[in-house]
């Protein structure tokens, strides 16, 4: 028996592959988005589950290019257009994975003006809309691919999804081997950077938020909302007796921890008399980027001035930025002018940081 015969025996049937290459891109853009939000070690697993599930698609795209291979020669040839949109899912397939492998074995934080790991999620957000083209007159419905399934095929489904945890097990074994598996990541795969040392660490903007410098004699930060009693302190104003140290791990591939020191977010609520009905305390930038903390979590957060001693420069978000522990980097809001306690979150918010800076 041949080898690609040899092959086709230990794949699962043409239905299942494609439902397969469906989930597992489900299961990528799940737990890729969740992994932008997960701060805390309690989340790790999020990140396991989308290694896994991101080697496991590789798999299942060579399996797939296995199966069509005849179809794919004869489709160049023909020029075909249904083969090119095949080919340009591999590519991109193979895109997202070797970036992301890339990073893990030591790559560049930025390549260019953007994150490997930008690179890498915008590959894999790509990815969706080819392969849905790809295999909406493909896919029928999750019964039939099961029916003609039988007890060798969920063997053979076993074995595709194990070799992709064994793959994900194996590229740690290897990054220990090279040296590339550094003691200073993090369960999110961050690589340290500038620890402990002011404003040295990396400066990255959120899509397009890049301000000018505030101009601090007419600016003031407003406290409103669902409160008894708003104001506005003017810079020179600012109770900035609060410290904290605290990581702040950015998605772009990075953390760095810091003494922190500013205004605490408690003692501009207690002043300012927080609503009973309060649920949430949204920080708003010089730009329109915002985001929203439930009030009991803001109480704890920082608005810093300062960083290890260091007035804050104007990247990292002078004259304030919210210091948040345990949530990721982007929600850190730089050049925060406006705390609004509210009884309901603002929906827009999620607009709003990806369009804020766009208008400057």
């Amino acid at each position: 028996m041949s080898l690609p015969d040899r092959l086709s025996r230990l794949t699962p049937s043409a239905e299942l592959v494609d439902w397969s290459l469906f989930v597992a891109v489900a299961v990528l853009l799940t737990t890729g988005l969740a992994t932008a939000f997960a701060g805390s070690l309690g989340d790790a697993w999020l990140f396991v589950v989308h290694g896994v599930a991101g080697l496991s698609l590789v798999v299942l795209v060579g399996v797939k290019l296995h199966r069509v291979r005849a179809r794919v020669r004869a489709g160049v040839r023909a020029r075909s257009g249904r083969v090119a949109l095949s080919l340009l899912l591999a590519t991109l397939v193979l895109g997202a994975l070797g970036t992301g492998l890339w990073f893990v074995f030591g790559g560049p934080l930025f390549v260019g003006p953007l994150a490997l790991l930008v690179i890498h999620v915008l590959l894999g957000l790509a990815i969706v809309p080819v392969l849905w083209v790809h295999l909406r007159d493909r896919l029928h419905a999750p019964t039939d691919a099961l029916a003609g399934s039988d007890r060798r095929d969920a063997l053979r489904y076993a074995g595709l999804v194990g070799a992709g945890a064994v793959a994900w097990r194996t590229q740690k074994t290897v990054n220990r081997a090279l040296g590339t598996d550094s003691a200073d990541r993090r369960f999110t795969g961050s690589r340290e950077r500038g620890s402990g040392d002011g404003n040295r660490f990396p400066v990255t903007m959120w899509v397009a938020d890049d301000p000018d410098p505030v101009d601090v004699g007419a600016w003031s930060l407003s406290v409103e909302g669902a409160v008894s009693e708003p104001f506005a302190l003017e810079s020179d104003a600012l109770p900035t007796d609060g410290e904290r140290t605290a990581l702040l791990d950015c998605t772009s591939g990075w953390y760095s921890e810091h003494d922190w020191s500013g205004v605490r977010v408690a003692d501009l609520l207690d002043r300012a008399g927080v609503d009973d009905d309060a649920r949430w305390v949204q920080f708003r930038s010089v730009t329109g980027y915002r985001w929203s903390l439930p009030v009991e979590e803001a109480r704890g957060a920082l608005l810093a001035t300062a960083v290890d001693g260091e007035s804050l420069s104007h990247g990292h978000g002078f004259p304030l930025r919210l210091v948040a522990p345990e949530r990721r980097g982007f929600q850190w809001v730089k050049w925060v002018e406006s705390v609004r306690v509210t009884r309901r979150r603002e929906l827009g918010e999620w607009v709003a940081i990806f369009v804020s800076g766009l208008g400057e």
